[in-house]
């Protein structure tokens, strides 16, 4: 993945950028220096071919008698194609006699159009044809004597035009040759660049994850005054501003955190002054007036509410601060379930199903207070009949307790905040039995243990929490 990751990336794309370029540019640059020699090449043998058919028709004229015959014809030809060149074949017409220098040339090559041209313009005309793979110059011409009486005498003259085109293609394979070392090149180029350009986006990359992993002392260097170099000043005052930020957040945290525990631990000790006196009272209250056995009553129950208001909030300054420890011992969790429900009088109002023979290592005093923490909110906030169930994954590696009730279930938007701490659901109800640190402590107990508890509602009605936790058998740790 990773390799795919890097050929998908910013350095192959720069890469393959320049490599395109570079291409295009040579191709473009073979294409226009092949068109502009073959035309020069092509220009100069064309006007070169073009003055000698002029002054060798001009010299031959001179000494040609009309009318003519076969044998003149011929010999009119011989002579000017002297001139011409070894490959030079001259076709001279005299009203419907024709005649050339080489019986055997094939005299296609001259076109009907190039015909009509000499005989309608009376003047010099050519054109280049293709014959059998070969290019050639076809030159037309009428004869005049004086310069302006015309004879009736055409002459056409064909020049091969393959040394022409071989020198062409020469210059287009020379230039083609280069392309290769050329993209080579532009590649090592653009190596070389994209490691110039993207040092900094590497530095910046890394930066960025040792932030995420929590670094935020991590700062990068800024090398020169360009668009980079901005950018990784932009980043350093960004990531000062946020270390700035998160420690001052941190420092609050803490602060609140350390004013939490300090109050609960500050009550404790008149919360414990003042649930005696409330116990004596509670216990004296059939003997009092009535008015005075409802205020007893009444302060018996709010200092022990308070009392489990402190007890809550001490235990989550301890998973705050990280003081709190797993005491793992081994354990039947189905008697430390039914322990559990006995202990508060729920066996009746709970359906328990709780099968033999599942030992692990737990702390049983955290996973007591997780099953009475959801089954104590499933008996406030749902329906009876509740569920307690206990069971194994198929692979034997987790241990679940299932505990859903029959109620309306929860609300989409309790589902996201049932584990904040003193969320209620019901937000008229400000001052319920509960502390609304309940799920908040339970899930920090499973956490404890390297497990989770999760939150969902029935198809058929209700919700339902499931704790999970690891599987530590009691066996393998004994045998350890």
């Amino acid at each position: 993945m990773r390799a795919l990751r890097r050929l998908g990336g910013l350095r192959t794309r720069l890469v393959v950028a320049f490599v395109l370029v570079a291409l295009v540019s040579a191709v473009t640059a073979t294409a226009l220096a092949y068109r502009e020699s073959r035309t020069a090449v092509l220009e100069r043998k064309q006007d070169a071919v073009l003055t000698d058919v002029r002054n060798r028709v001009e010299q031959a004229a001179a000494d040609f008698d009309v009318p003519a015959d076969e044998v003149s014809l011929t010999r009119f030809a011989a002579g000017i194609a002297d001139g011409l060149g070894d490959d030079a074949v001259v076709v001279t017409q005299y009203r419907s006699l024709k005649a050339s220098s080489d019986a055997s040339a094939d005299r296609t090559r001259i076109t009907p159009s190039l015909r009509e041209a000499v005989r309608t313009r009376n003047r010099m005309s050519f054109q280049r044809v293709d014959w059998h793979g070969s290019p050639y110059l076809v030159v037309g011409t009428p004869v005049t004597f004086d310069s302006t009486t015309l004879s009736g005498l055409d002459v056409f003259a064909i020049t091969s035009l393959r040394a022409e085109r071989d020198d062409t293609a020469g210059v287009l394979d020379a230039v083609r040759d280069g392309i290769v070392p050329v993209v080579l090149l532009a590649a090592v180029l653009a190596l070389l660049a994209a490691g110039t350009v993207l040092r900094p986006v590497r530095e910046l990359g890394r930066a960025t994850r040792r932030h995420a992993a929590g670094d935020l002392t991590s700062r990068v260097r800024v090398r020169g005054r360009d668009e980079l170099a901005d950018l990784a000043r932009d980043f350093n005052k960004t990531a000062g501003a946020l270390e700035s930020s998160v420690a001052e957040l941190r420092e609050q945290d803490l602060r609140a955190k350390r004013f939490v525990a300090d109050v609960s631990h500050e009550l404790r000790t008149p919360l414990a002054a003042m649930t005696m006196v409330a116990t004596v009272l509670d216990e004296d209250a059939e003997t009092l007036p009535p008015d005075a056995a409802h205020a007893a009553r009444t302060v018996s129950e709010e200092t022990a509410r308070l009392t489990r208001l402190v007890d809550d909030l001490m235990e989550m300054s301890r998973f705050d601060s990280g003081a709190a420890r797993l005491n793992l011992t081994g354990t039947d969790l189905a008697e430390a379930v039914r322990a559990t429900l006995s202990l508060r009088a729920l066996t009746d109002r709970v359906q328990a199903e709780l099968p033999q023979g599942i030992r692990a290592l737990v702390d049983r005093r955290r996973v007591d207070v997780i099953v009475a923490n959801l089954v104590g909110n499933a008996l406030r906030h749902g329906a009876e009949p509740v569920t307690v169930t206990l069971a194994t994954d198929p692979a034997g590696d987790w241990l679940t307790v299932e505990v859903a009730d029959r109620g309306p279930g929860l609300p989409p938007e309790t589902l996201t905040h049932v584990f904040d701490r003193f969320y209620k659901a019901d937000t008229a109800r400000t001052r319920s039995e509960g502390s609304g640190l309940g799920t908040a402590i339970a899930l920090e107990n499973a956490r404890l243990h390297g497990g989770a508890i999760d939150a969902a509602n029935r198809p058929d009605g209700g919700a339902v929490f499931t704790l999970r936790l690891p599987w530590r058998r009691v066996r393998e740790e004994e045998d350890r």
